[in-house]
């Protein structure tokens, strides 16, 4: 009896490991929009400058700004009362939600971003070291569920409808494949005119 009470343990164990595994669920599961560069002959490049990259979200939020004479200038998103029991004066300031997703991006032909869940468009900035003018992108697309399997959990994949942009650092934008889920595929090509390379 002992011996059959090991056996069914072991198997019980077996079992729960096997209906653990995740075989079936894919490993790289990021879902991000793949952006990746070229000159304006169409050769792919290594961007050299330095590349910040910030999205544009609706709405506005509050900042908090701390000043002291003799001290540097603090803002914070939040606000903080420490800083007026130390003398600093405070005062607020409307700003947009800006959020920086990529910073500092150098020597790369690439870049991956997140997409909006809930909005038809994303509109990114695109700023440069060496040149004092940005582009901004719009992105046009729709959302929508994607179910691998009821143990992997769900995901939103997107389908690119439109790309645009300024033309200051750029010479053209164009969708190269309208499909973004976890498969890593160039989605969109950015072709720079020359100053940005």
């Amino acid at each position: 009896m002992r011996f059959a009470n090991n056996i069914f343990s072991a198997f019980c164990t077996i079992l729960l490991i096997l209906s653990c595994s995740s075989n079936n669920c894919p490993v790289d599961n990021y879902v991000s929009c793949n952006y990746y560069f070229y000159d304006s002959e169409g050769t792919s490049v290594s961007l050299a400058d330095t590349l910040t990259i910030k999205t544009l979200l609706p709405g506005y939020k509050t900042s908090y700004i701390y000043r002291k004479l003799g001290y540097a200038t603090i803002t914070l998103d939040y606000q903080d009362s420490t800083y007026i029991n130390n003398g600093y004066a405070e005062t607020t300031k409307e700003v947009r939600r800006d959020t920086i997703l990529v910073n500092k991006l150098t020597n790369s032909t690439y870049f991956q971003l997140p997409m909006s869940y809930f909005n038809d468009e994303d509109t990114i900035v695109m700023s440069y070291s060496s040149i004092s003018l940005s582009d901004t992108i719009k992105v046009r697309h729709y959302s929508y569920p994607h179910i691998e399997l009821p143990e992997c959990g769900a995901y939103r994949f997107h389908t690119l409808r439109n790309v645009t942009s300024t033309d200051r650092n750029i010479d053209k934008i164009e969708i190269s494949n309208p499909k973004v889920n976890y498969d890593g595929n160039e989605n969109i090509k950015i072709y720079f005119n020359g100053s940005a390379e």
